[in-house]
């Protein structure tokens, strides 16, 4: 710190906090400076700046004087130490998530060795190539899912790619949703001004009936939130009978299909759909973390010229680094063997259920 902003921050406080009262006489700079040790310059530039702020006033051949200034706090300055009240830590709880974060880890920097600069990058407006091939091979290898890399849109999570599917769509349109349902899909919508219709469940889904007058159907076909329904295949196949007779689209929202019971793998309402009218969207949140704000959405190939036209389409929302990191971890099959050791530990947690 500068000497002549320490005398100037000493003597300011003293005004502020009414050590030093208005019409009161300051030392002389020569008095000043050997009571403090420093050059009377020191104490000219202390002067000069207190002078410019109003704090003091000089007077022809009387000195300096406090100016009639309010104290800030009477017998409290505003430079006493301040200790911010800090907000507490969560407790970690180890149930949270099956996650291996040292895998995650050593992934991270096996990328950032490899790749350098090229993670600080600004994103490509669809996402990184790297990550929508990844997860192509992925679906495929897993899901027995056939999606090409050009179709796969990635994103920051579940909601925004409920918004960018309804920008695409457009707004204009009525939308149906299963009800109840997940509450971040109804307010996804109504934040772009659009007032979903709610569908009721049944058993197996929604009804047929419940499907008329709608042309979007936004569905969770496997573990909907919060009944937990599972649509049967015959179900599955209604949804997509009412689109291909309709020309109405289907959102498919997918995000716990990873997790199917062993030797029960799920079908994704996306693959029973020979006219392309669904449009698939999940998300790593589930998968693998909370904390992983990246998902992806794959697009039919009839909307891919509409995506590109959308002004939606400018940007990626998720930084080329935390793509890069998914893409790897995705490709070396840990993103696999995670679920497969996830869905052994759920197993085995039901059984113990089962038994108390």
């Amino acid at each position: 710190m500068k000497k002549y902003y320490a005398v100037y921050r000493d003597i300011r406080e003293k005004i502020e906090d009414g050590r030093l009262r208005a019409g009161d006489r300051l030392k002389s700079k020569r008095g000043c400076a050997d009571s403090l040790g420093v050059s009377v310059i020191t104490v000219e530039h202390a002067y000069s700046a207190l002078c410019d702020e109003g704090y003091i006033t000089a007077s022809a051949r009387r000195g300096y004087f406090v100016s009639d200034i309010q104290p800030v706090t009477p017998g409290k300055s505003i430079h006493a130490p301040y200790r911010p009240e800090y907000l507490p830590e969560p407790e970690e709880n180890p149930d949270e998530c099956d996650f291996e974060y040292s895998v995650w880890f050593s992934t991270v920097r096996k990328v950032m060795s490899e790749r350098g600069s090229l993670l600080f990058r600004r994103a490509p407006a669809e996402g990184c190539a790297v990550l929508r091939n990844a997860i192509a091979d992925y679906l495929y290898r897993y899901r027995d899912m056939r999606a090409q890399p050009e179709n796969i849109i990635i994103g920051s999570g579940a909601e925004q790619l409920y918004e960018s599917a309804a920008k695409l769509l457009g707004r204009n349109l009525t939308y149906g949703i299963e009800y109840p349902s997940y509450p971040p899909i109804e307010n996804s919508y109504r934040s772009l001004g659009i007032i979903p219709r709610r569908l009721a469940l049944g058993d197996d889904g929604i009804p047929e009936r419940e499907l008329r007058h709608i042309d979007v159907l936004h569905v969770t076909p496997y573990h909907s939130f919060p009944t937990g329904i599972t649509v049967s295949p015959a179900g599955k196949r209604r949804y997509a009978e009412w689109a291909a007779r309709t020309g109405g689209y289907i959102i498919e929202d997918d995000f716990d299909s990873e997790f199917f019971a062993p030797g029960h793998r799920t079908e994704p309402l996306r693959t029973l759909d020979p006219g392309g009218r669904v449009i698939y969207i999940n998300t790593f949140s589930k998968s693998l973390s909370p904390a992983m704000r990246i998902g992806y959405m794959i697009l039919p190939d009839g909307l891919m010229e509409k995506y590109r036209a959308c002004p939606g389409s400018s940007s990626c929302p998720v930084p080329v680094a935390d793509q890069y990191f998914l893409a790897e971890f995705i490709s070396s099959g840990n993103f696999e063997r995670h679920l497969a050791r996830a869905r052994r530990k759920m197993a085995q947690r039901a059984k113990e259920q089962t038994a108390k």
